[in-house]
């Protein structure tokens, strides 16, 4: 038994010792990597973007189920965006709510008799919707079939060379696609997606489709994603980009070339993690084909977007997040230490494996191991200190770094004390918030193994009664 106890104790220590290292080698690379972006941008003017004959026109395709209250603010936010041109599709994916009323209501929508070409099969289509007031504005009406369906009815719908994909209940910042086509200029032969950076605007106040004044949110879950979010965008992300190694272009903001996105059969229906499995699946067949890609990652687009602020949305939200990444690494098994498929075989895969996948159920085991030595008064003094140290100083400094890059990458919150409490938080993160993801990420695996994948119901307040309430 003391034998099993040390073998299992040695792996947890081994693997929380690699993960924050690897997060902070990540975090490292992000910080040159920002700095190097930033030192670009000081010598671009956006608005000469905006005026150049190449810039190719973009869909934008905003997939909306029971998005009642945020469906009109993100439309009239996508409609404001600084694009030389593009249009905006909503997709109305079979609500049970008046989301099709409010955008028939606020942007005067008439049905059409619209013919078009299906290059993906999706569930069927009941109407087809233009604006009289805004001819940017397209609104599908469908039966529902979830996010991937969705999206793949915005692609048939679709005009331009390249799609953005973004949830409907997401503002883009006015300049988003401005900088995040950027890489689609410099780099048009290889660039085949680009990933832009996503915010909470949980707590602060939004007008006119734009959130005009940045707060931090009174909501402790709330709070704890903020860190979660930099590190994963500004810390993870950014990171594993400068490694070629970046296997998710977040399904809230993320642009593509459409005819690529098609060659591997659009979205895959059947998946509740449609970024990554795209994503994956796109690195396959370029691979395979011997085409020269590149994926690039933007810090500064900013997308906004509501955090769950309740324990059960939440945990909906993330047994949907980790029962997509297993769903498409195990799709997608024959990449693993393939080395026909370069870095993304040798590294990024088995990177996603271990510590994405895999890394919930050891952390899990670390967190009970630790509480019942510390019940039963059995401590095992090496371990409990090791385990502090790696799980809660390790991981709290990470997080204070995020929070540090952050506010170097864009300032986003004008105060200071805003810093501060986020600060605090990357302490009190490790006191429960960080155990309870990971059980609820293990319990993901359960719920595979017993058949159950459902995608989860996620309350919202939305942006217009969030801001009555501040």
């Amino acid at each position: 038994m003391t034998t099993v106890f040390h073998i299992f104790s040695s792996i947890i220590l081994v693997y929380f010792f690699l993960l924050n290292s690897l997060y902070l080698f990540f975090i490292i690379l992000s910080a040159f990597g920002l700095n190097r972006y930033k030192h670009i941008n000081a010598f671009i003017n956006f608005k000469e973007i905006f005026q150049m004959p190449l810039v190719k026109p973009i869909s934008i395709i905003a997939p909306a189920y029971n998005e009642e209250n945020s469906i009109v603010e993100s439309a009239r936010s996508l409609l404001s965006l600084e694009y030389p041109q593009y249009e905006v599709i909503v997709v109305n994916d079979g609500s049970k709510d008046k989301t099709l009323q409010k955008l028939i209501k606020a942007f005067d929508l008439k049905k059409t008799k619209w013919v078009f070409r299906k290059s993906v099969d999706t569930k069927p289509i009941k109407g087809i919707y233009k604006s009289l007031s805004n001819p940017k504005l397209i609104v599908i009406d469908k039966i529902n079939g979830k996010k991937a369906d969705a999206l793949n009815a915005g692609l048939n719908i679709s005009h331009y060379p390249l799609f953005c994909g973004i949830d409907g209940d997401s503002i883009l910042e006015k300049a988003a696609l401005l900088k995040m086509v950027r890489p689609f200029l410099e780099d048009p032969e290889r660039t085949v997606a680009a990933g832009g950076i996503l915010k909470l605007s949980n707590g602060s106040e939004v007008r006119t489709g734009q959130v005009t004044k940045v707060r931090v949110p009174r909501n402790w879950l709330a709070r704890f994603q903020i860190l979660e979010y930099l590190r994963a965008f500004l810390g993870g992300r950014l990171g594993l980009s400068m490694l070629r190694s970046s296997l998710i272009v977040s399904g809230a903001f993320g642009l593509f070339r459409k005819d690529i996105a098609l060659k591997c059969g659009g979205y895959r229906a059947e998946t509740i993690g449609e970024d990554i499995d795209l994503v994956v699946r796109m690195r396959k067949y370029l691979h395979e084909q011997r085409i020269s890609y590149r994926i690039a990652y933007i810090p500064d687009p900013i997308c906004w977007t509501e955090a769950p602020e309740t324990l059960k949305s939440l945990a909906n939200q993330r047994i949907r997040w980790h029962q997509g990444l297993i769903e498409t690494i195990t799709y997608s098994k024959k990449m693993l230490f393939n080395p026909r498929y370069g870095i993304t075989g040798l590294f990024a895969m088995p990177f996603y494996l271990i510590f994405e996948m895999v890394g919930p159920l050891i952390e899990a085991t670390g967190y009970t191991l630790f509480a019942a030595m510390f019940f039963t008064g059995n401590i095992n003094h090496p371990f409990a200190l090791f385990f502090f140290l790696l799980a809660v100083v390790f991981g709290s400094l990470l997080s204070i770094l995020s929070v540090l890059l952050g506010e170097h990458s864009s300032r986003q919150y004008p105060r200071m004390s805003y810093v501060f409490i986020i600060t605090l938080f990357s302490f009190l993160e490790n006191i429960f918030y960080r155990q309870f993801i990971s059980v609820i990420r293990t319990k993901a695996f359960f719920d595979i193994f017993r058949g159950k994948q459902e995608w989860g119901a996620m309350k919202k307040k939305g942006f217009s009664i969030a801001n009555q309430k501040q």
